[in-house]
């Protein structure tokens, strides 16, 4: 069987699949926090002998776990339980087994034991816990949680956000709702909130994604040209399978 089928056809579904990517990058335009993923693609080496046992020996194969982590704008909300990070780092999550689980902020809740919580109603790992009189709740940059009964009451210190940062972001993984799992626990390096080299918490603002349309667009024009391309490959082997027929009658 010639070759050409089986490479054109590994070319189709990595841009199949790329697509797929960029398409929910798309629809995550206007989602807080929304970090973009890209494609990596590499190339399928085959090992000798491989061809003859009819294996692919060629092609590409396509990585779909990459994410970009630049910076999204800030956008005042004017919401109390709203927080955004401005700059690099992480708010740290446990996740329903305990796990570490990283989070780019958002909306800011309290659940039935008083506990903050972020993405997926999920507390945060520093256990901050909320007076049951406290209505005013307030965090300023470094992080530092003060809880009020009123705006004239006299504030209270309840606990602090820190962040923390992977030590190779490539390393994380998307699990949803803007959740990111390292590797391992030992992955993530702890930061001193609002100090040199990490970000500050910004209260009342949410990060917007960092996706941006013409990046986009042009990176859905590169892929119908390559599919393109993947499309005439298939063509051409079967025009050569065509030939090779004819020669054989």
């Amino acid at each position: 069987m010639n070759g050409a089928f089986y490479i054109g056809a590994t070319g189709l579904r990595a841009q199949a699949r790329a697509l797929d990517l960029v398409a929910n990058n798309i629809a995550n335009l206007n989602t807080p926090g929304f970090k973009r993923a890209t494609a990596r693609f590499s190339e399928i080496v085959g090992a000798p002998g491989q061809v003859a046992a009819g294996a692919i020996d060629g092609g590409v194969a396509v990585d779909l776990t990459h994410h970009e982590f630049a910076q999204g704008e800030l956008k005042t909300t004017g919401k109390p339980m709203d927080v955004a990070i401005d700059g690099p780092g992480f708010i740290e999550l446990a996740g329903p087994d305990g796990e570490l689980l990283l989070w780019r902020g958002g909306t800011l809740g309290v659940n039935a034991d008083g506990q903050l919580t972020g993405a997926e109603g999920l507390p945060l790992r520093a256990m901050i816990t909320a007076p049951v009189e406290a209505r005013v709740i307030k965090i300023n940059a470094e992080g530092v949680v003060t809880a009020a009964a009123d705006e004239t009451a006299a504030p209270v210190e309840i606990g602090r956000i820190e962040l923390a940062q992977a030590k190779d972001l490539s390393s994380l993984t998307a699990i949803g709702g803007g959740l990111y799992r390292p590797a391992a626990d030992g992955d993530v390096i702890a930061m001193t909130t609002g100090e040199e080299g990490a970000g500050r918490l910004v209260q009342g603002a949410l990060e917007g994604s960092n996706v941006a349309m013409s990046d986009e667009m042009v990176t859905l024009m590169l892929m119908q040209r390559v599919y393109a391309a993947n499309a005439q490959v298939l063509q051409a082997g079967d025009q050569l399978m065509a030939i090779a027929n004819g020669l054989r009658r």
